[in-house]
C-alpha cells in the first residue's frame, strides 16, 4: 500500500484506505454468532464436497504451505443503510477458490458453491464467480495478520462484488458444490435475495451531519465511494442549490476496493447547508436519488447530510 497515493495523510478524519482491525476493531463485523467460535487449527479442517469428482480435506498447514496472494477488497453488508458503517477495505491473503475447485474436479450441474461455517451457517453463490476474473478466495490472512478470530480465523470465504451474506462465511469448515435450485444460503428464507450483487454506494465522512462550520472557513468534504469489480469512474458532491462537482479521488489499488474522495468547500454566509455525494462506476452508472431499503437486495439513494454555517 505504500506506494499507492491515497488521501489518508491529506485529509484527517477521512475513512483510512485500508480499514484498521485493531486495536480498536473499526472492521465491521455482522454475522449470526452469538459468540465467537474458537477453533483449534491443528484440529480444524476444511472438506470440500457435493458435485465434484475428487473430494478432499486440507488442513490449516496444508492452506498456509500453498502459493498466497495479497488482495485489497471491500466487504459490505446488504444491511448497510445509506450512509452506513458496515463496510470496510482490507488486504485479504488466500489462495483462489479456483485452485482449490480444480484439485476437486468440479461437475457439469455444479452451478453453486455453498460455504458452510462451524457453527452451521451458510451462504451460496454462482460458480460462475470464482472464475470470471473477480477476486474469490480462501483467506487465511487480513491486513497482513493471521485472520483475525472475530473475522473467522481460521478461514473464511471472500468474493468481490458480493454482500457478505451471500458469500463471505466465516469460520468455514465445508465448501460443498451444489445446483442452483438444490440449496438455498441461510438468509434467503428469511427474505432476502439469493443473488447478492454489490451496488454502487458513497459516503459522506466529513463534514459530520449537524456539525457546526465557520463561515469563510475552508471545511474539507469527503469520504468514500465504492463498487467492488467495476471499480469508482466519478465522485460528485451537491451543497446546497449549486451543481454536482467533480471530487478529486485517491489512488486505489485496483477496481474491487473502494476509492476516496474529496473537495474543498468554503461557505459563505450563515444557515443551514444540505451537502449530497453521489458516484459513478465503471460501468457507467451514476447513483440514483431513488431511495430504496436495504431489504431485500441492498440500500440506495444519496447520502445527505446538513450542517451549520455561521
Amino acid at each position: 500500500m505504500a506506494h499507492l497515493d491515497t488521501l489518508d495523510d491529506e485529509v484527517p478524519g477521512i475513512s483510512p484506505y485500508v480499514t484498521p482491525i485493531s486495536p480498536k476493531n473499526e472492521f465491521y463485523r455482522i454475522d449470526t454468532a452469538l459468540t465467537v467460535p474458537q477453533v483449534d487449527p491443528d484440529r480444524w479442517r476444511l472438506r470440500i464436497t457435493g458435485l465434484v469428482d475428487n473430494p478432499y480435506e486440507l488442513t490449516y498447514q496444508d492452506i498456509r504451505a500453498m502459493r498466497l496472494s495479497d488482495h485489497v477488497i471491500t466487504l459490505s453488508c446488504v444491511s448497510n443503510q445509506v450512509g452506513g458503517s458496515l463496510v470496510g477495505n482490507a488486504v485479504w491473503t488466500g489462495v483462489p477458490l479456483n485452485v482449490l475447485l480444480k484439485r476437486a474436479g468440479v461437475q457439469r450441474g455444479a452451478q453453486q458453491i455453498v460455504g458452510r461455517s462451524v457453527d452451521d451457517f451458510t451462504a451460496g453463490f454462482p460458480t460462475t464467480l470464482a472464475y470470471d476474473g473477480r477476486n474469490a478466495i480462501l483467506a487465511i490472512g487480513m491486513n497482513n495478520e493471521p485472520l483475525p478470530t472475530r473475522h473467522g480465523f481460521p478461514a473464511r470465504i471472500v468474493v468481490a462484488g458480493l454482500y457478505g451474506y451471500v458469500s463471505a462465511v466465516k469460520w468455514l469448515e465445508e465448501i460443498h458444490l451444489t445446483t442452483w435450485d438444490g440449496f438455498d444460503g441461510y438468509w434467503v428464507p428469511r427474505g432476502w435475495s439469493k443473488r447478492g450483487p454489490m451496488k454502487t454506494q458513497s459516503r459522506i465522512d466529513l463534514p459530520k451531519d449537524g456539525a457546526r462550520i465557520s463561515s469563510g472557513q475552508p471545511t474539507a468534504v469527503a469520504g468514500i465511494a465504492w463498487a467492488p469489480t467495476r471499480g469508482i469512474e466519478r465522485v460528485e458532491v451537491k451543497i446546497g442549490n449549486e451543481d454536482w462537482t467533480p471530487c478529486r479521488l485517491g489512488e486505489v489499488a485496483g477496481n474491487e476496493s473502494w476509492v476516496q474522495w474529496h473537495r474543498e468547500w468554503t461557505p459563505a454566509g450563515g444557515g443551514r447547508h444540505q451537502i449530497q455525494v453521489r458516484a459513478t462506476d465503471g460501468s457507467g452508472y451514476t447513483q440514483s436519488s431513488r431511495n430504496v431499503r436495504p431489504r431485500p437486495n441492498g440500500a440506495e439513494g444519496w447520502h445527505t447530510i446538513r450542517v451549520n454555517v455561521g
